[in-house]
């Protein structure tokens, strides 16, 4: 495993002819991200891994500096897994001249968390394309669990680069909860309360399947979760191909995103 602290580095040394797959991620890795990491060692015949905690896609700065991060764990996870490159760069790597560059979203897709957290998703693509403008992957692994942020990666990535986007799906807990890395800031009784929207979400989902007229039941479900102590921020059905309100039973996708004790969690099913 060669661990690079610079992306000039990594290019300089790094075959770009053969398939590489690449697995971005923010550290504090979990099983969701050894999915990504096993899906591109399947595919490809290396893998690289990047570390970076983009600051420019938070809306608030405690939520900055609370994400969980612990490097000498993911760097032991990541040698045990045999990865083949490390990419762990400084942020004046990543933005040249201080400026923290971001990539605008149409108006269209301001909905969900680019409603709730401005700036958000425009600080994922610019980071992004930062990376891929060096990086030149065959493939990018993304996890289903930010289904909206591989969307916008996917529409605007097509455009500019070869890279193709290979959304992996979202690996859960055995009481539904999928993976995340806010999930290290919950106490155990906080994962169970949280762990309950997961599961009303998807009989939920099954409900719709059944009949679309139980899409009306939404405004309850959110009424029973506001007197569990979740404060839900939004919970929406929206069409996945193109995120629009205009859905059928067999193309609907339910977002939802809330708090646990101020910790910030999203799901889709």
């Amino acid at each position: 495993m060669i661990i690079f602290k610079s992306i000039n580095k990594l290019v300089k040394e790094v075959n770009f002819k053969a398939d590489i797959g690449f697995v971005p991620t923010m550290g504090s890795l979990h099983k969701g991200h050894i999915s990504l990491i096993k899906a591109s060692q399947k595919k490809c015949k290396r893998t690289i891994v990047s570390i970076f905690i983009n600051p420019s896609q938070f809306n608030k700065l405690d939520d900055y500096k609370r994400y969980p991060k612990n490097l000498k764990k993911d760097l032991s996870i990541l040698k045990k897994l045999k990865i083949d490159y490390v990419l762990v760069p400084y942020k004046k790597d990543i933005f040249k001249n201080k400026k923290m560059m971001k990539i605008k979203i149409n108006s269209k897709y301001k909905i969900l968390c680019a409603k709730f957290r401005p700036g958000h998703f425009e600080g994922v693509l610019g980071v992004i394309n930062q990376f891929l403008k060096k990086i030149k992957a065959k493939y990018i692994f993304l996890g289903e669990k930010d289904f909206q942020q591989v969307f916008l990666i996917k529409n605007f990535i097509k455009k500019k680069f070869k890279t193709k986007v290979l959304m992996c799906k979202t690996i859960r807990q055995p009481n539904y909860l999928p993976f995340s890395s806010r999930n290290m800031l919950l106490k155990p009784k906080q994962i169970t309360l949280a762990s309950h929207v997961s599961k009303l979400v998807k009989k939920f989902k099954l409900l719709i399947k059944k009949d679309l007229k139980n899409k009306d039941k939404i405004f309850s479900i959110i009424k029973n979760l506001n007197k569990m102590n979740i404060k839900i921020e939004y919970l929406e059905i929206k069409n996945k191909k193109n995120l629009s309100n205009k859905f059928n039973k067999n193309n609907f996708k339910i977002f939802v995103a809330y708090f646990v004790n101020g910790v910030r969690l999203i799901d889709n099913f």
